[in-house]
């Protein structure tokens, strides 16, 4: 394979070597960040919250389970660039449809293998999230451009274009999912709670949400900046006094705590993979769940009269999660469709369904 090299925009410089599609002395830029999970490649692959952005690989071996169309979270591969230790060309596994190398060539995604991951992921952790370029020419790379590289237009990078609706055979609720960047078994999951969902564009206003009678929205995950989506955050302000049961995950949560007055801010590096423990503050309970976000919702910007911090990262302290108090809505940053991770949280699948039955009590 020929050499290929990242250059991070601190100057450092590390070779490795090209796969999937291979790198040019033009390059590829975006924001490098790790995710740490032991498993759950194809999920990171297809996840649009990695839209413009490079992935680091902590765990040293990937593809070695191989390529499963039917666990992409969405139609195509989202990131910029892929860096790992290792992949694996001979997967094992009798689901698998081909290698991760192939995978990467068909989605027109660069690769990088064979450099120090464990030495890049301590650079990001000590210095924080940076941009970086995947290049076969680290000579050619300008440094203006590097360090001014911004994702911008994220979530209508990734959000549906038209209307569609997913739903069981026999289905008792309608909810409607503002697609952000939403992961497909986010829609799996309320279909298998008996849900039909129409999934809406970034773009709906409230009105438009409202006049689909739903009972229940679903504010889904998604890329960039929360602070950047000024019209969305002023449609869920409107949504919010309609009465209507609202849970949202990730950067829905962030952009529910927005309209509600909270404030956002940039975390060093962020939280991103499989193994990320949450702490329930009434109860106490530790969660071990799936996380994917770079931003997060300052805790002192939540108005105590309007809402409180149901769960917080063990690690750092962070708000993982919000209970409103006078309108019917909670939020969670963490993701509780466990797609890939585990199991712990999708219980709050079976809240937002009790919101939703008591909402339609309420309007018999």
């Amino acid at each position: 394979m020929p050499s290929a090299f990242l250059v991070l925009e601190n100057g450092r410089i590390f070779e490795g070597e090209s796969f999937g599609v291979p790198a040019d002395s033009g390059g590829v830029v975006g924001e490098v960040v790790f995710t740490t999970g032991m498993t759950g490649y194809i999920e990171t692959l297809t996840d649009p919250s990695y839209y413009g952005q490079i992935i680091v690989q902590t765990w040293p071996l990937i593809g070695n389970y191989g390529v499963i169309r039917s666990d992409f979270e969405s139609a195509s591969l989202q990131p910029r660039g892929y860096i790992v230790r290792e992949w694996c060309g001979n997967p094992s596994n009798f689901r698998s449809e081909g290698n991760i190398d192939s995978l990467l060539k068909t989605s027109g995604i660069v690769g990088l293998c064979g450099l120090d991951t464990r030495a890049l992921t301590r650079i990001i952790r000590e210095r924080g999230v940076m941009n970086g370029v995947i290049t076969s020419d680290p000579a050619s790379v300008d440094a203006s451009v590097l360090g001014g590289y911004v994702i911008k237009g994220a979530v209508a990078g990734v959000s549906t274009r038209e209307v569609r609706t997913a739903a069981p055979a026999e289905s008792r609720y309608n909810v409607v999912l503002c697609d952000y960047g939403a992961k497909e078994n986010i829609v799996r999951m309320l279909v298998g709670k008996g849900c039909r969902v129409t999934i809406v564009p970034h773009t709906y206003t409230a009105d438009q949400i409202a006049g689909l009678g739903p009972d229940g929205v679903m504010l889904c995950n998604g890329p960039g900046d929360p602070m950047e989506n000024t019209e969305i955050i002023g449609e869920l302000k409107k949504l919010t006094t309609a009465g209507i049961p609202i849970f949202g995950i990730c950067l829905g949560h962030q952009l529910l705590a927005l309209a509600m007055g909270a404030s956002t801010e940039k975390l060093k590096y962020g939280h991103r993979g499989a193994n990320q423990p949450v702490r329930d503050t009434k109860t106490g309970a530790i969660s071990i769940t799936t996380q994917n976000h770079g931003y997060s919702v300052v805790p002192e910007s939540i108005r105590p009269d309007v809402a409180e911090m149901r769960y917080v990262n063990a690690n750092d302290g962070t708000c993982e999660g919000i209970d409103y108090k006078n309108i019917p809505a909670y939020s969670v940053q963490f993701h509780p469709e466990a797609s890939a991770g585990p199991l712990d949280t999708a219980f709050l699948f079976d809240r937002f369904v009790g919101m939703m039955e008591a909402y339609k009590n309420a309007s018999l």
